[in-house]
This record gives C-alpha cells, sequence and structure tokens, in this order.
C-alpha cells in the first residue's frame, strides 16, 4: 500500500485515499515539516481559560512559605478558616482589571470580546471571578433577547446604542480544582452556595454536599483523565466562544498533555503555571472521533462503576465470598 505525501495510504485495489477515523489520518497535522496544521472551521471553537484571582489561600501559603496552612490539623476541613477560600480584596481588583481588558480586547467583528457561554468550577474564588470580570449573567432559562444589556462604556458599540446578550454561567464540578488534601480545595453544598450566585445554573452539578474532597489528593492520574473528559464535554457544547474560570493545578493537568509539536516557546507558554486571573486563550479543536460520544457525569473515583470483573469462587455450599 503505497502512502503520498499527506500521509494517506493509497488502497492497493482502488488507488483511493484512505480517510476514515482511526486510521491515524486525524492526527496528521499537515505536510512533513510544514510547521502548519490545517483544520475544518466548523470543528474548532475558541476557549479562553481563566485562573481564578487571588484568594485569601494564596495569600497564605505565601506569607509562611509553604501549604502547611492548608492542612485541616484535627478539626473539619469545612471547619477552617481557609475552607473554600474567598478572594482578596487584590484578587478583586484583579478581576475588575481583566474585565476592562476585554471590554477593549477586539474579537471577531467587535471592538471587544463577548463570549457565548462562561463555565465556572463550584468553588467560592472560581465564582466570585467570573461574576467580577463578566458581571451579572444571563439568568437560567431566559432566552437572549429577552435580556439585552449595553455594550461595554466607551466602544463604538456602545455609542451607536448597540445591545448585546450576557453569556450564561454554567457551574461544571469537572473543571473544579485538583481536590483533596487542602482545606482551600473544598466546596460549600451548592445548597449554601447558590444562594450566593443565584443566577449561575447549577442544574448540571449532580451531589449537594461536597463527595469528592477527602484527606487524600486526587492523583495526578484521575485529574488529567477528568480534563481530557472536560475538553471532550466542551466540544459537545453548540457554543463557539467560551470562557473557562478554573484553577491553577487544573491547568498544569490538562495543558501538560499538550503541546508536544509545538515550538518550544509556544509549549513552555501553553503548560507554565498559570498567574491569578490570567488568561489564556486557545483553540479547540476536534478530530471527530470521539464526536457523539456518550459523557457520564463526573463521580468520586470510590462512586464510579467498576471496570474489573472478577472470578467468582465456587464451594460445596455454592458461591463463597471472597474475603470471608
Amino acid at each position: 500500500m503505497a502512502t503520498n505525501f499527506f500521509g494517506l495510504k493509497k488502497s492497493s485495489s482502488s488507488g483511493a485515499l484512505n480517510a476514515m477515523v482511526d486510521d491515524g489520518f486525524e492526527y496528521s497535522l499537515g505536510p512533513p515539516e510544514s510547521g502548519f496544521s490545517l483544520f475544518l472551521a466548523e470543528r474548532t471553537k475558541k476557549v479562553h481559560f481563566i485562573r481564578h484571582a487571588e484568594g485569601y489561600h494564596n495569600v497564605a501559603t505565601k506569607e509562611t512559605g509553604s501549604n502547611e496552612c492548608l492542612l485541616r490539623g484535627d478539626e473539619p476541613a469545612a471547619a477552617h478558616g481557609l475552607y473554600d477560600s474567598r478572594l482578596t480584596q487584590k484578587g478583586i481588583e484583579q478581576a475588575d482589571s481583566l474585565r476592562s481588558y476585554l471590554s477593549t480586547r477586539p474579537s471577531g467583528s467587535r471592538s471587544f470580546t463577548a463570549f457565548d457561554l462562561v463555565v465556572v468550577s463550584p468553588l467560592t474564588r472560581t465564582c466570585e471571578t467570573a461574576l467580577h470580570v463578566f458581571g451579572k449573567p444571563r439568568e437560567p432559562g431566559k432566552p437572549a433577547f429577552l435580556d439585552q444589556r449595553d455594550a461595554p462604556e466607551n466602544s463604538p458599540e456602545y455609542a451607536s446604542g448597540i445591545k448585546i446578550a450576557p453569556p450564561r454561567f454554567l457551574v461544571r464540578e469537572e473543571c473544579r480544582e485538583r481536590w483533596g488534601h487542602y482545606v482551600c480545595d473544598g466546596r460549600r453544598s451548592v445548597g449554601e452556595i447558590a444562594k450566593e450566585f443565584p443566577d449561575f445554573d447549577w442544574s448540571e452539578i449532580v451531589h449537594d454536599d461536597d463527595v469528592f474532597y477527602t484527606d487524600d489528593r486526587e492523583s495526578d492520574e484521575h485529574c488529567c483523565d477528568r480534563a481530557v473528559k472536560f475538553l471532550e464535554w466542551l466540544n459537545s457544547r453548540p457554543e463557539k466562544c467560551i470562557a473557562v474560570v478554573t484553577h491553577s493545578s487544573f491547568l498544569r493537568h490538562l495543558f501538560g498533555q499538550f503541546g508536544e509539536s509545538l515550538h518550544n516557546d509556544d509549549r513552555d507558554n501553553l503548560q507554565r503555571l498559570a498567574g491569578n486571573c490570567e488568561l489564556r486563550s486557545i483553540v479547540l479543536c476536534s478530530h471527530g472521533n470521539k464526536d457523539g460520544k456518550k459523557l457520564d457525569p463526573l463521580m468520586p473515583p470510590s462512586l464510579a462503576p467498576s471496570t474489573v470483573r472478577m472470578k467468582s469462587v465456587v464451594g460445596k455450599e455454592g458461591f463463597l465470598p471472597l474475603n470471608p
């Protein structure tokens, strides 16, 4: 079977080019050594990842020089003063600054950056960051044409009286911080936190209480896996311009899995630790091999269904337990 320079294999019988899913073509990113990648536009969307602004836990670790101050000690984690930590005044100012930047950052045909959807981690500091960066969201279930607001002040669109619809804020557990061990990475119950952020859409959160937080840190493997599952979920969304307000360790586990074919500087910029309230924009491209895949809700590892199948032990009295 011959191969042309596009990386496609010609059928020995028909001479036709094979470009089916899973034959490897979807990973061929252009002619050899071209330095370019070509993707179908309809398979791409812009995703703007934002790390939360400065929280009190960030200040505490800087002042003490370690993460020891984030351990629960002998008290329940939720009783710790830094549990589900909030933003500092400096953090609020950082978020306000990012809002000002986005109001003058050209995107598409507009003089500012507007978003179709904002996805938010359920922790308090990310919810606060989203609210300060993007303002009051559109109420869940309310159509865009019933919630039209002014464009950013001092913009040409504002001077022309053009109205825009604010984005919805959709809360997803998948993009929360790597959980466990440190009290700042636990969350309050949805029943409590939703009262503070009533216009956020909490409908896709499965558990009221934080069933994920434990004294043990979530494994690197599990965090990497749910980061990729989060990309699969983003890919399934109809919106084309999405903001994600999330956390530094989650982003490190996500971006660390990509970029090996990039120029060294680009790879380093993608994978480096994100600063507080840093915006990092990427283009997400689907190769098509996971489109339409069924996406299960995120479950704690202990509650997820096991994929291990053990042989039954049969004795004279019938089936016997493995651990009597």
